[in-house]
């Protein structure tokens, strides 16, 4: 029999050649690796049209701000050069030309109607390198669908100053705090809130997430303070009750198990509010106690526990808190400490389906991974505000990828349970 196979050797030229011939014969192999190249450049292009013109335009405009000043309605500034609209150009970013609008400067006086060039520009019209080194810094913008994030480079790459990217980015910043605490929620039916902290450099921040009855979450706010302390949670608290938060009817707060957040939910809220510690807090804080040898069957018997009714529940962990008491006093304190909110979702009867993101701070924990993802490169918090306007920033960000609370079709449940079942829809309990 014929083989129809040849075994052929990278590093030898001749296989290469044969390999190429044979290719080139069965010309019908290589189309579907054409059209992905194809489909593979138009994405690209696509890409680079919609991210790139938008960041090009943001470093044209700082660059003429550098030499007319910010852009000023009513009254002209002072100065000699003049803002004077915008019209349309191209840059090169390597071989490729992108048309952008750029903004128009003009000298003032009588007499004379002098373009004034504007440096960034210019050097994007100089030829390839510069362009060159615009579009290696934009792919990888576009690779993260964050350009903001390389605007700072670009910048550099075409002579804008550090400051006044620097500037443009603390208002937006600012803006975007100024928004998020700003935020009302008269029409939110809130049936959850989670609280939990952040650490940035050596400033704390508090943070609050809700959850709708229809499953949609939300950042509600943040606060400057670390979850120990009282009097910032307490702060934090107090303004989501000014801005739409009330205190009745009945919320669930899940919480990691702080004092001053009970403390302060008691004071703000009222103590008629169910609290759920968190589940995974209580865990690792019992397990960090105990040697190795011992962490698996402890871990076995608290998550089995967790799945029992209350009584029951409780019941099995404190014979479980008697067995480590002589060994591991430590660990059993930690398992006694606030075990009977613990077991708030089952002793509510909330069902099974809505344990898994009720009974731990995992919905906060997630968007706060998503904000230090952001925030990663920060490498020196020089104060509170600047902290909070970057974590505002991240936490909006973020929240743009937030889904729905998974097992979200039996909320209507854990609302009936909290405010009776009048307060729920015929349709949604249908």
């Amino acid at each position: 029999m014929k083989r129809s196979y040849q075994i052929l050797d990278r590093k030898d030229s001749s296989s290469r050649r044969k390999l190429a011939l044979h290719l080139a014969r069965q010309g019908q192999l290589l189309l579907p690796l054409l059209e992905l190249v194809e489909q593979s450049r138009k994405a690209i292009d696509e890409l680079i049209e919609v991210v790139g013109r938008a960041t090009i335009e943001a470093v044209l405009e700082l660059s003429a701000e550098q030499v007319a000043g910010p852009r000023s309605q009513g009254r002209r500034r002072g100065g000699s050069i003049g803002w004077h609209g915008r019209q349309r150009g191209r840059v090169y970013l390597k071989e490729r030309k992108l048309q952008v609008e750029r903004p128009r400067l003009r000298r003032r006086g009588r007499g004379t109607r002098n373009e004034v060039s504007i440096p960034a520009y210019e050097a994007l019209q100089a030829g390839e390198p510069t362009g060159a080194r615009m579009l290696e810094i934009l792919l990888r913008g576009v690779s993260t669908r964050n350009y903001q994030r390389v605007l700072p480079e670009m910048a550099d790459t075409v002579g804008v100053s550090r400051s006044s990217v620097s500037r443009e980015a603390i208002q937006a910043a600012e803006a975007d705090l100024a928004r998020l605490l700003e935020r009302r929620w008269e029409g939110v039916n809130l049936l959850v809130i989670y609280l939990d902290g952040m650490q940035f450099g050596d400033t704390h921040i508090i943070a609050a997430v809700g959850v709708e009855g229809t499953g949609r979450k939300h950042v509600l706010g943040i606060q400057e303070g670390a979850t120990e302390n009282a009097a910032a949670v307490k702060d934090l608290l107090e303004g989501l009750v000014a801005r739409g938060v009330q205190p009745e009817p009945k919320l669930l707060f899940v919480i990691d198990g702080s004092k001053a957040l009970r403390a302060a939910i008691r004071a703000v809220f009222g103590a008629e509010h169910p609290v759920q510690r968190c589940r995974t807090h209580k865990l690792r804080n019992v397990l960090e106690r105990l040697p190795e040898e011992q962490k698996d069957q402890v871990r076995a018997a608290m998550r089995a526990a967790g799945r029992l009714e209350a009584k029951a529940g409780i019941g099995q962990l404190e014979k479980l808190a008697q067995w480590l008491e002589r060994d591991y006093p430590g660990a059993a304190a930690s398992l006694r400490e606030g075990l009977e909110e613990c077991f708030t979702l089952n002793r509510l009867g909330v069902p099974p389906s809505l344990h898994r993101c009720l009974a731990t701070t995992n919905i906060i924990e997630s968007p706060q991974a998503g904000v230090r993802l952001r925030t990663r490169r920060v490498c020196r918090w020089r104060d509170a505000a600047m902290v909070q306007r970057w974590a505002a920033a991240a936490f909006l960000a973020t929240e743009q990828n937030f889904h729905r609370l998974m097992g979200y079709q039996d909320l209507w449940m854990l609302e009936a349970i909290l405010r009776g079942p009048k307060s729920v829809p015929q349709r949604e309990v249908a």
